[in-house]
């Protein structure tokens, strides 16, 4: 799997979105699309920006019973993204389901990861507010076997566990990881944080940068920074 920085396109309008996409005339960069923007924009939204020719991450972050996570998945499979996500808190018996209703009748489907523990939680608040007691590695390590085992293809997790993951679970198990900032840059809502560089030393197969290239002054030089930093 080649490297790859995807942006976290964030935006409330379709119309902010398409504006900011076509500040890109050269590159395609890889979307990630998350609730906030496929909320206002729909499944529409997403057809237009694969129509751009970029590759799309759908990124809604599913968590409920199996069978109406099978329905839904069996919907997405058919907007044509290269991936998407659920909750790996869900059970393996949901992300088995997942995986079913995402696969079309051809065989194919999308990539399929799972999240482990949001970039924004900490080891307190896994503690105090979620009662799990074991150390943040180690819950993230467990929820990406749960997830291999039901047939997913990677995980969502913070730079700072990629390299675990993969030493348990394989190279070839994708880790896919946000909470990314430039040295320069504030760690806003963010606790697991890593810059881009620091998050290619630790193995990480794919970054997700939002608001240090969607809020910056120059967005397609953020962005290419990023990726000479990632990808170096």
């Amino acid at each position: 799997m080649t490297r790859d920085v995807i942006v976290a396109c964030d935006f409330d309008s379709a119309h902010t979105l398409t504006t900011f996409l076509d500040l890109f005339e050269d590159d395609k960069p890889f979307v990630k699309i998350g609730m906030e923007m496929f909320y206002a924009g729909g499944p529409q939204i997403v057809r237009e920006v694969k129509n751009r020719g970029h590759k799309i991450f759908l990124d809604l972050k599913l968590h409920d019973i199996p069978q109406t996570v099978r329905k839904t998945m069996r919907v997405l499979s058919q907007l044509d993204v290269d991936m998407t996500n659920l909750h790996c808190a869900g059970g393996s018996t949901m992300m088995k389901a997942a995986i079913e209703g995402l696969t079309r009748s051809d065989g194919t489907r999308p990539l399929l990861i799972g999240v482990t523990q949001l970039t924004s939680t900490s080891q307190e608040m896994l503690e105090d507010e979620l009662l799990i007691s074991q150390p943040m590695p180690d819950v993230v390590a467990s929820y990406a076997a749960n997830a291999q085992h039901s047939g997913l293809d990677g995980v969502v997790c913070s730079p700072l566990e990629a390299q675990p993951v993969h030493e348990k679970l394989g190279k070839s198990f994708l880790t896919v990881t946000p909470g990314i900032r430039f040295v320069d840059s504030a760690a806003d809502d963010q606790r697991r944080i890593t810059t881009p560089h620091q998050a290619y030393e630790l193995g990480a197969d794919m970054i997700v940068v939002g608001r240090p290239i969607t809020q910056a002054t120059d967005p397609v030089a953020a962005y290419t920074r990023c990726v000479k930093e990632f990808t170096r």
